[in-house]
């Protein structure tokens, strides 16, 4: 057992990793799990002067997540590969590679039942992440292990106050398409949050 699989054992649901560590060794796949990062799941490099192919993933995922941002990323690769750069990099062309690299994990039940049904109609027209697409982030969630305190930001009804982790206090105001916009109650600034977004509550008194 190499190092890769002793290592993506912790990571990756059990009878996926066969395939995956058939495809890191097809494609010479220089995997790097990493720290947290707000602004993106995972990341593809492409093969350049001498240095393979290098992804790189969040290691606070899921064993779920961490799958579906994987192979996503590997689309990208074999989509490289195939097209070079002439191919938009969540375009028609990613979108079905992606397709077809997920779909035995759907048909080896490797995802639950009601995770299977969503990734499904995900797959029918992928996003640029998982996060994207508010149904699949949701059901996602509710697999995270290690899941912080508070609340989902879209639970909260308009006017409430709430504070992040680190501290920095917000107001929720009206929804705009997909997110809540909020303001920061110290600067006047406007931000956009993702529904999912946790955060704590404030009480009434603090509005």
């Amino acid at each position: 057992m190499d190092d890769y699989q002793i290592i993506l054992q912790k990571y990756l649901p059990e009878n996926s990793l066969d395939l995956i560590f058939e495809w890191i060794k097809q494609y010479k796949i220089h995997l790097r799990i990493t720290r947290t990062r707000r602004s993106k799941l995972g990341d593809y490099r492409q093969a350049h002067n001498g240095s393979p192919h290098r992804i790189s993933i969040n290691n606070n995922l899921n064993k779920y997540a961490f799958l579906i941002t994987l192979v996503h990323e590997i689309a990208h690769l074999v989509v490289f590969e195939k097209y070079g750069n002439r191919a938009r990099p969540h375009g028609k062309e990613w979108k079905l590679v992606f397709r077809n690299l997920m779909n035995p994990f759907i048909i080896e039940k490797v995802f639950p039942d009601d995770l299977s049904a969503i990734i499904y109609q995900y797959l029918q027209n992928a996003a640029a992440s998982s996060n994207t697409n508010i149904l699949l982030a949701r059901a996602l969630k509710k697999y995270d292990e290690n899941e912080v305190s508070g609340v989902h930001i879209e639970e909260l009804n308009e006017n409430t106050v709430f504070k992040l982790s680190n501290g920095k206090v917000f107001k929720k105001l009206e929804k705009r398409r997909k997110r809540f916009k909020c303001v920061n109650i110290e600067s006047g600034k406007y931000y956009l949050f993702d529904p999912l977004a946790r955060v704590i509550p404030l009480e009434d008194e603090l509005a």
